[in-house]
């Protein structure tokens, strides 16, 4: 439990960092991953947010080494308050009332899950079998790229609203679903003491025969330019619930059946951990995908108004005018030679 609550702590602390970070980079373009690593490397406010989440990633080995898989990412997810206070206090963010609701229905939708962990004694599982793994885990990679170059698609389109992160959270969180499964893989093939050389080597060997270190390599790198393009973009305390509300759903419903951890046998426990399951995808579909337009600012600084409203002296009243008619020149001081002469009939012919 102490090593949960320290990931949670490290986890937001290094994800309000990379924000802050962020915020004064150039802007970053998943079309350009080198230039994207280039920049973040150069940032020591960003290397600082990084070096948090590695620790948190340590203790979160610790952690899937000793409970099963669901209940530790109902553990996890508590951090969540964290960081929205967080973001709200450092980075001065303010989500709109239709996204508050949706978070906290989404917290509640934690908690049931959470809830539904108490008071059982599951069975942990080390292991996942290398078929099964990759069944799950390759199809769900592909429908997050997918889903990321869609919203990437349609926010280069001129005409239409910013997204507020929502798509990106969504897919960024499914390649963390696969990366919470590959340290859930890792962590069992670490035994708990090593008794020397052959001990090491032995867990090496397994490590590398396994595709849990192939799967955390890709999603590494992918999801570390993917998240820190659409963190930039979109606001910390939106992005990151629904991306931990995905992984956290991933992980607990493949992650179960991929791991061969069984649900809960009283139906209590049951209906809370699939209610809290349901509710929470309910959420996320219900969540709005766009930033609500900004209204226009209306000038109220002091200064020189428009020119149409600019102050003067009134215009003068309208007096109408006596229209006089033209003179009349007589025709007599006309001379002749002004006046046309009309043409000379033709004598007819007798």
């Amino acid at each position: 439990m102490a090593a949960a609550l320290l990931a949670n702590v490290l986890y937001s602390t290094g994800f309000i960092l990379e924000k802050r970070a962020l915020s004064a980079l150039p802007p970053l373009s998943t079309g350009h991953p080198a230039r994207v690593v280039r920049l973040l490397v150069g940032s020591p406010l960003w290397i600082g947010g990084s070096v948090a989440l590695a620790l948190g990633f340590a203790a979160q080995l610790a952690v899937y080494r000793t409970l099963p898989i669901a209940a530790a990412q109902g553990i996890f997810v508590s951090g969540l308050v964290l960081l929205l206070l967080l973001s709200s206090l450092v980075l001065g963010e303010r989500p709109t009332l239709r996204e508050r609701g949706g978070v906290a229905a989404i917290l509640v939708a934690l908690l049931m899950v959470v809830a539904s962990l108490r008071g059982g004694s599951e069975s942990i599982s080390r292991s996942a079998p290398t078929a099964v793994l990759l069944a799950v885990c390759l199809p769900s990679l592909a429908l997050g790229l997918w889903l990321y170059r869609a919203a990437e698609r349609r926010s280069r389109h001129r005409h239409r609203l910013p997204s507020n992160g929502v798509p990106y959270g969504v897919a960024v969180g499914l390649l963390y679903g696969v990366s919470s499964l590959a340290v859930k893989g890792v962590s069992g093939l670490l035994p708990h003491g090593l008794s020397g050389p052959d001990g090491v080597g032995s867990a090496a060997l397994d490590l590398l025969a396994s595709p849990y270190p192939y799967l955390l390599l890709f999603t590494g790198a992918t999801g570390l330019v993917l998240s820190q393009t659409a963190l930039q973009r979109c606001r910390a305390s939106l992005i990151v619930p629904v991306c931990t509300t995905v992984t956290c759903v991933f992980t607990v419903a493949s992650g179960t059946f991929t791991f061969d951890e069984p649900l809960p046998d009283d139906p209590v426990r049951l209906a809370l951990r699939l209610g809290g399951t349901v509710l929470a995808v309910s959420v996320l579909l219900a969540l709005p995908r766009h930033d609500e337009p900004v209204p226009a600012a209306v000038h109220t600084a002091p200064g020189p108004l428009p020119l149409e409203a600019a102050p003067g002296p009134p215009p003068a009243p309208f007096v109408p005018q006596a229209i006089t008619p033209p003179a009349t020149i007589p025709q007599a001081a006309i001379p002749r030679a002004a006046i046309p002469q009309a043409a000379p009939q033709e004598r007819a012919e007798s």
